[in-house]
């Protein structure tokens, strides 16, 4: 994996989600990430970014939520930040999994879910904003 930090921002509207792909897969192609680790990224970025948009904000104008993507030694580090309320979802406590498809509620799993793709998540307030770092070890092919 070629180290290569890339810093991108998004407008918080939904219409943005095609952008993120698009941002995700030109940087986890061009340092070689594999095929494999990048939906489970994209899975966890999709889910931040669609919570953000719906619930981060409590006007309706314009904001910018930033990302950091750095990927060196099989590490890869995902930083967002968003001018937003403040919000910590680490402290959200994890639902009961549902018996099945018919008792399922629909929401609630997406932090579970980041949780069990990522190797390390952690939420800090600083400077009036959300920042969220997600950290996954990347197994190289050999």
């Amino acid at each position: 994996m070629v180290s290569q930090e890339y810093n991108f921002k998004l407008k918080n509207d939904l219409s943005e989600l095609k952008a993120l792909h698009l941002h995700l897969n030109k940087w986890g192609q061009g340092i070689g990430l594999p095929a494999d680790a990048i939906p489970r990224i994209n899975i966890c970025l999709d889910e931040l970014f669609t919570n953000i948009v719906s619930y981060g904000f409590d006007d309706d104008r314009e904001h910018i939520i930033e990302f950091s993507l750095d990927g060196d030694n099989g590490l890869v580090t995902i930083n967002i930040e968003d001018n937003g309320i403040p919000f910590n979802p680490l402290e959200k406590i994890d639902p009961d999994f549902p018996e099945n498809v018919e008792s399922a509620k629909i929401g609630g799993l997406g932090i579970m879910i980041i949780r069990k793709l990522m190797d390390g998540v952690l939420y800090e307030r600083r400077d009036g904003k959300n920042r969220l770092t997600m950290r996954k070890n990347i197994q190289e092919k050999q």
